[in-house]
């Protein structure tokens, strides 16, 4: 299972891309994990090698505009793709049920009926709930909603075939509600809003998000041995893999990442790198 993270940055950057990310099988198979702000969701993946042909599973985690509007173009792309024979199969779209009216109607305003046709029929929106375990190529994926006083977001755990645990707690600090779901994790996705140094300056918590700090502490406490951080401010976008990695190191003693847009890993129990 590979991981291509095709953005990292929060909500209003413009140097990086927002936060999404495909996972991958050998069969050239994709979970798209949110879709951005717009299209450059189609941008981030031509860059990364990623066709859309072998996209049909996409998750969104909640109905914020830098994790949401990407996946009108995915719509409209795929659907004409449909229509000129080129995309085999179903598009399976997985989100909250009230996320799923949210989606249909932009479509239904902004895209063209020969498209929007194929939803209900190709295009298939799947509602989840906390708890909901799903097969998302031929892994089992369990969504769980994170409990946010923000929107209705969910996250999910994915376990592989040889048995890895990763976590994926969508753009907010893991809350205690979800350590069954949490716990055993080999991986964890965890946003790091900026440096613990520079919380006044940024004000993560009143925007519901934590510091480098904080999401190396909880890992460190959950005891996970590789932490991925994302959804991050862009100010130190030069030196920013630097500068996160080294207060990291102060809080958290395992495998920790700060990955560049387009970064991929091999999602196993030693971390191989595999590309930038």
């Amino acid at each position: 299972m590979k991981l291509t993270m095709l953005g990292t940055g929060n909500a209003t950057v413009t140097e990086c891309f927002n936060t999404c990310f495909v996972l991958s099988n050998e069969e050239g198979q994709h979970f798209l994990v949110d879709t951005g702000g717009g299209n450059r969701i189609l941008k981030a993946l031509q860059d990364c090698n990623i066709s859309l042909e072998g996209i049909h599973d996409i998750f969104i985690t909640h109905e914020h505009l830098d994790h949401l509007l990407g996946i009108l173009w995915l719509i409209r792309m795929i659907g004409t793709k449909m229509n000129q024979g080129a995309y085999q199969g179903a598009l399976s779209i997985y989100c909250h049920s009230e996320l799923i009216e949210t989606i249909c109607t932009m479509a239904e305003l902004t895209i063209q009926q020969k498209v929007c046709r194929h939803i209900g029929r190709d295009i298939l929106f799947v509602a989840i709930s906390d708890g909901e375990q799903m097969k998302i190529l031929d892994n089992d994926v369990t969504f769980f909603d994170i409990g946010s006083t923000k929107a209705k977001q969910f996250g999910f755990t994915l376990i592989t075939k040889d048995g890895i645990k990763l976590t994926c707690l969508g753009d907010e600090p893991y809350n205690p509600v979800n350590e069954k779901y949490v716990q055993g994790s080999d991986w964890l996705m965890h946003e790091a809003f900026c440096l613990y140094r520079e919380a006044e300056q940024f004000r993560p918590y009143e925007k519901h998000h934590s510091t480098v700090k904080e999401a190396c502490e909880t890992a460190s406490a959950l005891g996970v041995e590789h932490l991925i951080l994302y959804h991050t401010e862009e100010t130190h976008r030069s030196e920013r893999k630097e500068l996160y990695t080294a207060e990291g190191r102060q809080y958290y003693s395992g495998k920790l990442y700060v990955p560049e847009d387009m970064e991929c890993f091999e999602i196993q129990r030693t971390l191989r790198f595999v590309s930038t």
